[in-house]
């Protein structure tokens, strides 16, 4: 079980390797994330029947604690970058989906993913606008929270597998410092975690978020 923070993120931008570069770009952004239906496998528990479910999902982007994400890019040239991007998604199951037994079942503090990406975009392509497109992989640091009735609940951040993020979109300069964007990002998460009562939890998901964000650069 690990914990994942703001501070966690910076500290691994620090520990990343920096050449001589002309742009170092730091951006924020929020906007809103849903996900698709995926199977949620319970297997080898003590208390929770192995069991697979087929659970639609939804995002609550703007419920607290809200969808975000920070991403750090280095452009080492004007057409290609490359940098980290850490991203907190949420699953909720929509109503009716939740199982039978379980009190909860969800990724609420963050399906969060963390990602090593490059980037391609093309400078001024439409008077100020300059298009990008993106991708790269990573890994997925869940909170996991399922609560069975009869069981340990189960509630903390996990390492739960790999992670893979692609992103096209636009970005607009405010001025010399500042800009603004927005995008399509889509996540693909693998996640196998731990349940404290004994058994494990696999389920597979896709994100699909309309993002809108700030960036500055130096």
């Amino acid at each position: 079980m690990m914990r994942f923070t703001t501070t966690t993120f910076l500290a691994c931008l620090i520990c990343a390797p920096v050449a001589a570069v002309a742009e170092v770009e730091l951006s924020f952004y929020g906007g809103a994330q849903s996900a698709p239906h995926s199977d949620v496998i319970i297997s080898g528990d003590d208390v929770i029947p192995s069991d697979d479910y087929f659970i639609g999902w939804e995002g609550r982007s703007f419920e607290p604690p809200p969808y975000y994400g920070l991403r750090a890019t280095v452009w080492n040239s004007p057409t290609f970058g490359y940098g980290l991007d850490f991203t907190h998604t949420k699953i909720y199951p929509q109503e009716g989906d939740l199982p039978d037994g379980f009190d909860r079942l969800e990724f609420t503090d963050g399906l969060n993913t963390l990602t090593v990406n490059a980037y391609r975009r093309w400078q001024n392509q439409w008077g100020n606008v300059t298009p990008y497109v993106g991708g790269g992989v990573g890994v997925a640091i869940p909170h996991v929270e399922v609560e069975y009735e009869g069981a340990e609940e189960t509630a903390g951040y996990q390492l739960t597998g790999p992670a893979a993020t692609w992103i096209a979109g636009a970005s607009y300069p405010i001025n010399d410092d500042w800009s603004v964007f927005g995008e399509y990002k889509g996540t693909y998460s693998m996640n196998t975690a731990d349940l404290d009562s004994g058994g494990t939890l696999e389920t597979n998901v896709i994100t699909n978020a309309l993002n809108v964000g700030v960036s500055f650069r130096f």
